[in-house]
């Protein structure tokens, strides 16, 4: 109850500032007409612009009230068509998230990576921390598509790479999610990343498979096997609730969202090097020519566009 009043308080209090602030300045706008004083005028007209990028601001929150738009996220990308050029494009947006959640001040928790082969990573999961992690990250599930003069081709000819981005919340409610042991498979293997002492000695990583969904999580992260186990089952269990909300929202709008391939006409967005500049996510038309900025974790533009448009 607590929880629910303090996350209305965020977006009613913000509200009624905004709206002292707009009759503010309507009665300083009238008096300065009145008396044509010109430089107030001019000075109202810089608080008024001020006040639009609030209330778009306080807008773009409001589209956060989803059920786990406030919850913690698990993110996870994976390489798609493109072999290694996909591998090192899925480590570059690994690079471009981290780095947005840096900015934000958000914590995150690398669970499980897979290295690519000869370069970047095939896939790596990440757990986010942080005030509307997964209302934000929703807003980049699907495809992204990078266009540029590869590195690893000799002969400097253009690529295009591949690499899909899903995320799901871990909501308050998933320890107390039950699912039947009969339906879990269990394998054990000896983890890739860190680990200290028991990298490659013990099978200490931990991969689960919901059976009746075929959902399959990966913890390496931790220490032991019990450790990575329980991180494990946690995943699974927030992974197994989505998708079963996923297909009770799809009933109810009577149509199932069909899981498009990591391939060629399929991307959300699209990330082009060469031969120019371009950053274009093609569900809103958002776009800018500064590809570094966005490449170094600069996407709350694109965020935004979707959340307003779409929440």
């Amino acid at each position: 109850m607590l929880k629910s009043i303090k996350e209305a308080n965020a977006i009613i209090e913000p509200w009624q500032k905004a709206l002292r602030d707009t009759d503010d300045l309507q009665q300083f706008y009238d008096f300065a007409k009145e008396e044509n004083d010109d430089n107030t005028l001019v000075e109202l007209a810089v608080q008024a612009e001020s006040l639009e990028k609030d209330i778009a601001h306080i807008e773009f929150i409001r589209k956060l009230s989803g059920e786990d738009d406030n919850s913690p996220a698990i993110l996870t990308i994976h390489s798609g068509a493109g072999g290694t050029e996909s591998c090192d494009w899925t480590d570059m947006l690994f690079r471009l998230y981290t780095r947005w959640m840096e900015r934000r001040n958000f914590k995150f928790n690398i669970l499980d990576s897979q290295p690519g082969d000869g370069a970047g990573l095939k896939s790596v999961t990440i757990e986010v921390q942080g005030e509307y992690a997964y209302g934000h990250l929703k807003a980049e599930c699907g495809v992204h598509r990078l266009v540029r003069i590869s590195p690893f081709d000799s002969n400097a000819r253009r690529h295009t790479s591949f690499s899909s981005v899903s995320c799901y919340p871990i909501a308050e409610e998933v320890d107390d999610y039950q699912i039947e042991e009969k339906d879990i498979r269990i394998d054990t293997y000896r983890a890739s990343g860190a680990g200290g002492q028991h990298v490659n000695k013990t099978d200490s990583a931990v991969r689960m498979t919901h059976i009746p969904t075929n959902i399959v999580v990966a913890c390496q992260n931790e220490r032991s096997q019990i450790q990575n186990r329980d991180v494990a089952l946690r995943l699974l269990k927030a992974r197994v609730r989505q998708h079963y909300k996923e297909i009770e929202e799809a009933e109810r709008q009577s149509k199932l969202a069909e899981k498009k391939k990591i391939e060629w006409g399929s991307q959300i967005r699209s990330y082009v090097l060469h031969p120019y500049n371009m950053v274009k996510d093609h569900r809103t038309d958002a776009e800018t020519s500064n590809t570094q900025a966005v490449l170094d974790g600069d996407i709350d533009m694109f965020i935004e566009a979707y959340l307003l448009a779409f929440a």
